[in-house]
C-alpha cells in the first residue's frame, strides 16, 4: 500500500488522554476532502501502523485530523502518537470507508461512547452541513473526558444527546428509549467498546433491519490457535495456492507475488478484502458487516479461512 508523507501541523489536548492530530501533506499540496466516517492508516513513529478514524471536515481538503487515546496497555502505537511535536512527520494511506453514510436513509442515528465519537464526528459535520436530517446519541463517563463535546454544542447542539456518566446496566434503557419512536427508513450507527456496539446492535435490531445497522470496529476478534486450523487451497487468476494451517491467505497470496494489500494483519481494517467466487468463507474478522458475511460473496484474507477445502478468489 502506497503512504503518503505529512508534516504535524497543529496538536489539541481534547482530554486528560485524548489529542487530536492534524496533518498537512508535506509537500504542501491539498490532502483533498474524504468521504464521511472515513479511517486511514498512520505508520508512528515507533515503525507501528494503526488505523485511525478522520474526524475532521469531510468537505475540506487542505488537511486531516484524527484523534488518538493514549490507551494505558498501550503497546506503543498511541503513547508514541501522544508524543508528537508539531512539524514531526508521519506516512498515512489515502482515506478509505468501512463506515458510510446510507443514501437511500432518510434519517440517521449516530451512536457513540468514548472515542468511538471519532467517525460519528466527521459523520455528523458533514449532515450538518448538508442539512441531512440525523441525531447523535454521546455517551461518557464526564465531561471532561467526552472527547470534542464544546464543538458539538457549538455546532449541533439541537441534534446532540449527551449521556453522560450512565452506568452500563443503565444504557439499554437509555437506548430503547432513543429507538423506540425512529422515523421511517431510519438507519443507525455506532461506534465504541465492543461491549456497547453489541447492545446498541442488539436493541437496534428490535426496531430496523440488520442491514441498516452499521459498525465501525477497530478490535481485533480472538483467533483460535493454529494448531486447530486445517490446511485449504485458495485459486486466484487461475493458480491454485496451497494454505497451510499457520499460514493465512493474504501471507501466500503475496509470497507468490499477488498484488494484495494489507495494513492491519488483524481483520479490522479492510485493506485485503477479496471477492468469492467459490466456497464458503469462516470469518473471523471485525470489518465486515452480519450482512456481507451472510452473503458469502467477501473474505478478509489476512484471517479469515474456509469452512470447505477449496475457496476461488478475486479482487475486490
Amino acid at each position: 500500500m502506497t503512504l503518503i508523507d505529512v508534516i504535524v501541523s497543529d496538536i489539541t489536548q481534547e482530554t486528560p488522554t485524548v489529542k487530536s492530530i492534524t496533518l498537512v501533506k508535506a509537500d504542501g499540496s491539498p490532502l483533498g476532502p474524504y468521504l464521511p466516517g472515513a479511517h486511514i492508516d498512520v505508520e508512528g513513529p515507533t515503525a507501528i501502523t494503526r488505523q485511525y478514524s478522520l474526524c475532521s471536515t469531510p468537505d475540506a481538503p487542505d488537511s486531516f485530523a484524527f484523534a488518538v487515546k493514549k490507551e494505558a496497555n498501550s503497546r506503543g502505537g498511541s503513547a508514541a502518537l501522544h508524543e508528537l511535536a508539531i512539524g514531526d512527520t508521519l506516512r498515512i494511506s489515502t482515506p478509505r470507508n468501512l463506515l458510510t453514510i446510507a443514501p437511500d436513509a432518510q434519517h440517521h442515528v449516530l451512536v457513540a461512547a468514548g472515542i468511538g465519537i471519532t467517525p460519528m464526528l466527521s459523520m455528523a459535520r458533514y449532515m450538518d452541513v448538508h442539512d441531512i436530517s440525523f441525531e447523535l446519541h454521546y455517551f461518557a463517563r464526564t465531561e471532561a473526558e467526552a472527547a470534542f463535546l464544546p464543538l458539538l454544542n457549538d455546532r449541533c447542539p439541537d441534534r446532540l444527546h449527551q449521556h453522560l456518566g450512565v452506568s452500563r446496566d443503565h444504557q439499554q434503557q437509555v437506548l430503547k428509549d432513543a429507538f423506540a419512536e425512529l422515523p421511517p427508513h431510519t438507519h443507525i450507527y455506532t461506534c465504541g467498546p465492543a461491549g456497547f456496539m453489541d447492545t446498541v446492535v442488539s436493541i437496534a435490531r428490535e426496531h430496523i433491519s440488520l442491514d441498516a445497522i452499521h459498525l465501525e470496529n477497530f478490535h481485533a476478534s480472538e483467533q483460535p490457535d493454529a494448531s486447530e486450523n486445517t490446511a485449504f487451497e485458495v485459486e486466484l487468476d487461475g493458480t491454485t495456492y496451497q494454505i497451510p494451517a499457520d499460514k493465512s491467505i493474504v501471507e501466500i497470496l503475496q509470497d507468490n507475488g499477488c498484488d494484495v494489500d494489507t495494513s492491519c494483519q488483524e481483520g479490522i481494517c479492510g485493506t485485503c478484502i477479496m471477492q468469492v467466487l467459490e466456497g464458503s468463507p469462516e470469518h473471523r474478522d471485525n470489518v465486515l458487516t452480519r450482512a456481507e458475511k451472510e452473503s458469502g460473496e467477501m473474505l478478509a484474507t489476512c484471517v479469515s479461512r474456509t469452512k470447505g477445502p477449496r475457496l476461488v478468489l478475486d479482487y475486490y
